[in-house]
C-alpha cells in the first residue's frame, strides 16, 4: 500500500459492517491529517516509534489508527497477518499495536501471555465492544492500554481512555472512554459527532445509543434506523 500516495490523495475505504450493512467512505486528505495528528497526541506516536499493524489496512482501525499516523512522521512499521503466537513472541520489538478485542482476548489465552512483560508498549483496542477484564489483564503486564471508539466516518481516534497499571477497571456498563476529540452531543440518546476529524461537515449521526455519565461516555445499544 502505498501510504504517501493515500497522504496525497486520500482513500475509500470499507466499512467493517459491526454496526449496518458495510459501506465505502471517501478519506479526504485534510480529514486523514487532522485524525493523524490526533492518534498521535493520544498513543505518543513519533519517529522513534515501533508499529506493529495486525488489522487489515482495508479498514479504518488497521490503516489509520496507528499505521499512517507513524508513516507520517517516520516511525518503523511492520504489517503481519494477525496470529496471536506471533504477536506476543514479536511484540518486546515494538511500541505500538492496534487490536480488535476479540484479536486482544485470543492473545491474553496464549500459553505465553503469563511472562509477558509489555512495559512501554502502548496497545489501542477498538471495533467493537471492549472487556475491561481483558483491558485488565493487559495493565497487569505493565502495558497501556487504550480503549478506543470510532467509525470511518468519524476518527478512528475519537473517543477513548488510556488504562495503566493501577487504574481502576471495576466500571460498570459498556464503556467508551472520557476523552473525546471531536464534537459531540447527545440527541435522544443519540451520539452527534462532528469536527475536522469528520469526513461530513455537519453533524454526522452515528445510529449508537450513548449516555454520558460525569465525563465518560457508554454504550447503550443502537437506534433501530440510521
Amino acid at each position: 500500500m502505498n501510504y504517501k500516495e493515500i497522504l496525497q490523495n486520500g482513500i475509500v475505504l470499507k466499512t467493517s459492517g459491526s454496526t449496518g450493512t458495510p459501506k465505502e467512505i471517501y478519506q479526504p486528505p485534510p480529514k486523514i491529517k487532522a485524525a493523524n495528528s490526533i492518534a498521535r497526541e493520544v498513543q505518543d506516536i513519533n519517529s522513534k516509534s515501533r508499529i506493529l499493524t495486525v488489522c487489515t489496512l482495508k479498514h479504518a482501525g488497521g490503516l489509520l489508527a496507528q499505521t499512517l499516523p507513524g508513516f507520517e512522521v517516520g516511525a518503523h512499521i511492520d504489517v503481519y497477518e494477525y496470529n496471536p503466537y506471533h504477536w506476543v513472541k514479536n511484540i518486546q520489538k515494538y511500541t505500538h499495536s492496534h487490536l480488535t478485542p476479540k484479536m486482544a482476548d485470543a492473545i491474553t489465552r496464549t500459553k505465553s501471555f503469563e511472562d509477558l512483560n509489555l512495559t512501554n508498549i502502548t496497545i489501542m483496542c477498538g471495533s467493537d465492544v471492549v472487556d475491561l477484564t481483558t483491558v485488565q489483564k493487559f495493565i497487569d503486564k505493565n502495558a497501556t492500554f487504550i480503549i478506543n471508539w470510532g467509525m470511518t466516518e468519524i476518527g478512528p481516534v475519537a473517543i477513548n481512555e488510556t488504562f495503566k497499571k493501577g487504574c481502576n477497571t471495576a466500571i460498570e456498563g459498556i464503556l467508551l472512554g472520557n476523552n473525546a476529540y471531536c464534537e459531540t452531543q447527545i440527541k435522544d440518546g443519540e451520539l452527534l459527532v462532528k469536527g475536522e476529524i469528520c469526513v461530513f461537515d455537519d453533524w454526522f449521526r452515528t445510529g449508537d445509543l450513548v449516555e454520558q455519565k460525569s465525563s465518560r461516555y457508554f454504550y447503550k445499544g443502537r437506534v433501530k434506523k440510521v
